[in-house]
């Protein structure tokens, strides 16, 4: 054997080993979360919803933000009743200021919002929606779990194979939103500790998505659970994913072009109330929020009971982001 091929061999195995080694680029504790993202407040979406997303300085007048050591809360208003007439339930939504593509992102969260007529989420989006697609991590409504991870891809195809290496259940394989009226291609998290008030009751966990052109991992850990890689609870410096075992939901790109499909994206940390029109009316369609067990309409509950949403907050203890 020659010694050049001697050496390619070699650059191919420390290759090989080190493809999974990610260096940390960002780390949010905090107050840093005020610098590293915004508060858009336009309220203009891809669908009309029942909130009105406040900027910084009305979130922060009206303690929707709290920052301090290594916490960092984001709620929605629970002091007012509110008019049937009005823009809707004071909330917020917080962009990052970079994006990312290749990457891996891990979140420390200790609490997530709750109760009917909630849809919280973190999930980072493209510019061009639905053309640089979406990656929701962390989604549910009114108390439903487990969490269920989705893609959504514009037109050209963009599906799953029906076996893959994942512990969740696969809930839809064609990610195109063209084909699947917005659905996207989704997985059911496996553990029951994963959304709503049985993962607060848990004292939270951590949320990992690993991006890059061949392929999207997401793994969820309960603070509860054992056997945590120890990267991921340290928030260290450097991590491998190649020890943190088979994820929760697992996109190839056997039959999607990632590269293609998912531009730069931005991180979103959001939570949404009451839903009540075409497209994107999962909270509060009248048959979801019914069959959660929730009282009269979503739209009322949200309007009238303010102090049911003292639950609905995020405490983020931190974000650390690997390239």
């Amino acid at each position: 054997m020659s010694s050049l091929l001697k050496m390619l061999i070699v650059a191919y195995i420390t290759a090989s080993a080190l493809a999974a080694t990610y260096s940390q680029t960002d780390s949010h504790t905090g107050p840093d979360f005020l610098n590293a993202f915004t508060s858009p407040h336009d309220n203009i979406l891809r669908w009309a919803v029942y909130r009105n997303y406040v900027d910084a300085g009305t979130a922060a007048s009206q303690n929707l933000t709290f920052a301090s050591g290594n916490t960092f809360i984001m709620r929605a208003d629970s002091k007012k009743t509110l008019s049937s007439s009005g823009a809707g339930r004071n909330s917020v939504r917080l962009q990052s200021n970079k994006q990312y593509t290749t990457s891996v992102m891990v979140f420390n969260i200790r609490h997530m919002p709750q109760g009917c007529g909630t849809w919280p989420a973190v999930w980072t989006v493209g510019g061009d929606w639905p053309n640089e697609g979406e990656i929701d991590i962390l989604e549910g409504v009114n108390d439903q779990g487990p969490n269920q991870v989705t893609l959504h891809t514009g037109n050209g195809g963009c599906t799953m194979p029906a076996s893959r290496s994942e512990t969740g259940t696969a809930v839809g394989n064609d990610c195109d939103t063209a084909d699947t009226n917005n659905a996207g291609c989704g997985v059911k998290v496996d553990d029951g500790r994963s959304y709503g008030p049985s993962f607060n009751s848990n004292g939270g966990g951590w949320y990992a998505v690993e991006r890059t052109n061949s392929f999207i991992k997401v793994w969820f850990w309960s603070r509860s659970a054992g056997g945590i890689p120890s990267d991921v609870t340290s928030g260290a410096s450097k991590v491998n994913t190649d020890n943190w075992g088979t994820p929760r939901a697992f996109f190839p790109s056997t039959s999607c072009s990632i590269s293609s499909k998912f531009g730069p994206h931005n991180i979103i940390f959001d939570l949404t109330l009451s839903q009540f029109l075409q497209g994107g009316d999962w909270a509060g369609s009248s048959s979801v929020y019914a069959a959660s067990g929730c009282p009269s309409t979503c739209v009322d509950y949200v309007n009238n009971n303010p102090s049911a949403f003292t639950n609905a907050y995020f405490d983020f203890a931190w974000l650390k982001i690997y390239a």
